[in-house]
């Protein structure tokens, strides 16, 4: 049977591997073994096991097979000791009594989350989000599909900012060309801050056919450090100027905005409607958000140990990083093109870790306070909703989700709806 004694942020589990389940582990801890063995009269990796235990010993296989048996066996302990959603990090033995027809005796240094005393979490007073959506807001919209469907037409006149210039241009430091600042019949929206600080500035006032030098100097912090904070003339030629031209703002732009209307007005009309959705959302979402940090605030947390910051920046990186690898993204080619490093994108995450790990903490303790549980049916509901929401069939999502990492998110929603639920505007 499990025990555990806690102190302070540490606890003590002991427990019991039993000897069914040592038998397979010691299997695999052989098979692993015998492959770097030479016997006389076997081939390597071929001896068997009762010359083996006569030669090493069934000692020298304990290590291995607790490697094998461990897993397994601590998860059933912190279940049995119902602390399996207080540990963090990774356990340390101890102690460790292997016996050779005995059930293996163990004890376990863990770490612990810390205490929190929960304060208020029901019925709290949250700011009134403002949902009404004005004529200005509409119009930016239509303005904002206008410039989408925008042309660029050659002009003769000189450029003006918002203008497209098509140049060539080459960057030298001391009269010295560097890599990278070359470019062909590159186009350059005026004004859209592309190129580094003053760049676009200095071609406004000049045609197509014009060559123009423009002297900058590049940012201190600039991704490239032999360019960082250098002075630099670029040699430019205007090989085109274009300016936008706009479609008019009648029914045939309505269509070509939107293929489900037939005029301005019914496109306006949907606008309007999808910008009310879209500020009833985020309303909700700010009041949910205020609410919980409220929560968070009204409760007591002991001191956050660096293991958890460091395991909640890590999660996050990771989660960011698959959804680069899904748009096609490996992390050599998002850190690459964003001239950023993973030092960066660690430091990114770090900012908002400590307030993202108390307010899981403090979540977690309501679940406790309230005694919620997870339901079978809603079990196989989060199952359908994740297949559908990804797209995956439900035997895939099931084999990548265990039920214990399903009833964790479910139990943590419901406990997140008893706090965003029961809060009042004012």
């Amino acid at each position: 049977m499990a025990k555990f004694e806690k102190n302070g942020s540490e606890g003590t589990l002991t427990f019991t591997i039993s000897q069914e389940d040592l038998k397979p582990a010691l299997e695999q801890a052989f098979n692993k073994v015998k492959k770097n063995i030479n016997v006389p009269g076997f081939r390597k990796g071929k001896v068997t096991r009762s010359v083996f235990n006569k030669m090493f010993g069934e000692a020298s296989l304990y290590e291995e097979a607790l490697n094998f048996a461990f897993p397994k066996a601590y998860e059933a302990a912190l279940k049995e000791a119902g602390i399996e959603d207080d540990v963090i990090g990774q356990p340390s033995v101890s102690d460790w009594k292997p016996e050779t027809a005995s059930d293996w005796e163990l004890t376990v240094k863990t770490e612990l989350k810390p205490e929190v005393t929960l304060g208020d979490y029901k019925g709290l007073t949250v700011a009134k989000q403002e949902t009404e959506v004005t004529d200005a807001e509409v119009e930016a919209a239509l303005k904002s599909e206008q410039e989408k469907l925008a042309e660029l037409v050659v002009k003769e006149e000189k450029a003006e900012n918002g203008d497209t210039v098509v140049l060539d241009f080459e960057g030298f430091i001391d009269e010295v060309a560097f890599q990278g600042g070359k470019g062909e019949n590159h186009s350059l929206e005026l004004g859209s801050g592309q190129f580094i600080p003053g760049f676009e500035e200095q071609l406004v006032g000049h045609a197509a056919g014009e060559e123009v030098e423009v002297k900058v100097s590049f940012p201190e912090d600039y991704q490239a450090e032999d360019l960082a904070g250098k002075e630099a003339i670029f040699k430019t030629k205007i090989h085109e100027v274009k300016a936008k031209e706009l479609p008019e703002l009648d029914d045939e732009f309505a269509k070509d905005v939107d293929e489900e209307v037939e005029t301005l007005a019914e496109l306006t009309e949907k606008i309007k409607g999808q910008l009310v959705e879209e500020k009833e959302t985020a309303a909700e979402n700010a009041r949910d958000e205020e609410a919980l940090k409220k929560a968070v605030e009204n409760s007591t947390i002991a001191e956050i140990p660096g293991t958890m910051i460091h395991d909640e920046v890590h999660n996050q990186m990771n989660q960011f990083m698959g959804q680069m690898q899904q748009q096609g993204l490996n992390p050599e080619m998002y850190y690459q093109l964003t001239g950023t490093t993973e030092e960066d994108l660690h430091a990114k995450y770090e900012v908002t870790a400590k307030e993202r790990v108390e307010t899981n903490l403090v979540i977690s303790a309501i679940v406790k306070a309230e005694n919620i549980e997870a339901t079978e049916d809603e079990i196989q509901a989060e199952i359908k909703e994740l297949s559908e929401l990804y797209n995956m069939p439900v035997d895939q999502i099931e084999k990548f989700l265990t039920v214990d990492m399903l009833k964790h998110d479910i139990k943590m929603k419901k406990a997140i709806e008893i706090v965003t639920s029961s809060a009042k505007e004012a």
